[in-house]
């Protein structure tokens, strides 16, 4: 049985490089197979994870719906387009990677979404983990691109804006009724909390998991270009593994 995480919160407080720090946490405490998904049109997971994606499930879907296709003989459309979604995906050992990219046509995401998680599913089991970096907002969240989410981790920077943020989307998730089974709040680009930022975060009903605090190696890494796998010496990924450590206890 495979544990899914999706990782959640408004643009810019960083997702995708907490994402990659807490792949590279269960990679390092030997919880693999671990699929990591990007969900997010810009695609940049695979960049800090130090893999190349060649194709992306919308670029496959824009090839399946905007050109004759040659099925070869017996196989039906349905397991042609799940045959090559399989291609999509970016292998590596004890990692993959399946990119959402953007939306075909003229921005539809409907079809590339139910693709996603028809193969979500099927793909889900083969892994010990699942790492689900969506974009900004709770989009694919709101579309049910996972079938199940066990653990919702809602990453924050250190502002009042961003904890107001992080309430509006946690009241769209029991809206929803979205199928949660734990969540978690993540202040980014943080070292120690004001006592008024604190509160804030108590009121929100859920617990605080941990705190990044920035830290000049990931900057580096990044303008680098290089893998966040790769980080060594890191105060960030050092936090992100002391919160893995903690979600321990949860599966």
């Amino acid at each position: 049985m495979s544990t899914t995480i999706a990782v959640a919160g408004k643009g810019g407080v960083g997702k995708t490089t907490f994402s990659a720090l807490l792949v590279r946490a269960l990679l390092a405490e030997g919880h693999k197979p671990i699929l990591a998904v990007d969900a997010d049109p810009n695609a940049n997971l695979g960049t800090a994870l130090g893999l190349k994606v060649e194709q992306t499930v919308g670029q496959v879907l824009e090839e399946f719906h905007g050109r004759k296709l040659t099925i070869p003989p017996g196989m039906s459309k349905q397991a042609f387009l799940e045959l090559r979604l399989n291609q999509a995906l970016v292998e590596s050992r004890g990692l993959d990677l399946l990119a959402m990219g953007r939306p075909e046509g003229q921005g539809c995401y409907c079809s590339a979404n139910a693709v996603l998680r028809d193969t979500l599913e099927r793909l889900a089991d083969n892994y010990r983990f699942v790492v689900l970096d969506n974009e900004a907002g709770m989009e694919h969240l709101s579309r049910r691109t996972a079938h199940r989410i066990d653990i919702l981790i809602m990453v924050s920077d250190p502002s009042m804006k961003g904890v107001r943020t992080v309430k509006s989307l946690l009241e769209l998730v029991a809206e929803l009724k979205l199928p949660v089974t734990k969540k978690f709040l993540v202040l980014n680009r943080a070292r120690e909390l004001d006592p008024r930022l604190r509160a804030a975060a108590e009121e929100l009903g859920i617990p605080l998991l941990g705190l990044a605090p920035e830290d000049p190696a990931v900057t580096e890494q990044d303008l680098a270009a290089r893998s966040f796998l790769e980080l060594s010496a890191s105060s960030a990924a050092a936090a992100v593994s002391a919160m893995v450590t903690t979600l321990g206890r949860e599966w």
